[in-house]
């Protein structure tokens, strides 16, 4: 499960991706994500990360964290064509469902609160 501070639901069903495997093969090659559904990358020490949607047939939303799991920055991803780089060095990315982050109001500077389960 993954909480704003406020108590709100981010995601109810979450899968970790801790391997280098399970990071680039990410979302790919999937029909499509439910609304509830995350995907958490955990990297190994903090640094510069960008993301594709090669293969990936559904818009989506990222969210990166620092070591802290607050929001560095937010982007929305188009099926196939989109790519973002974050500007600042992360801990965690989350990729979520699409228009996830304008619904629920998460904005840079947001605590998120989830188990990392890739120790």
């Amino acid at each position: 499960m993954i909480l704003k501070s406020n108590g709100e639901y981010v995601a109810t069903h979450v899968e970790f991706a801790c391997s280098t495997f399970k990071q680039a093969l990410g979302l790919m090659f999937r029909k499509d994500i439910p609304e509830n559904y995350a995907l958490v990358f955990v990297m190994k020490k903090c640094r510069k990360v960008s993301l594709h949607m090669l293969f990936v047939n559904y818009p989506i939303d990222a969210i990166f964290l620092d070591e802290q799991k607050r929001v560095i920055q937010t982007s929305s991803l188009q099926a196939w064509i989109g790519i973002c780089s974050c500007k600042e060095k992360v801990k965690y990315i989350i990729e979520t469902s699409h228009g996830k982050s304008d619904k629920i109001g998460i904005t840079a500077g947001d605590k998120i609160y989830f188990e990392n389960r890739c120790h």
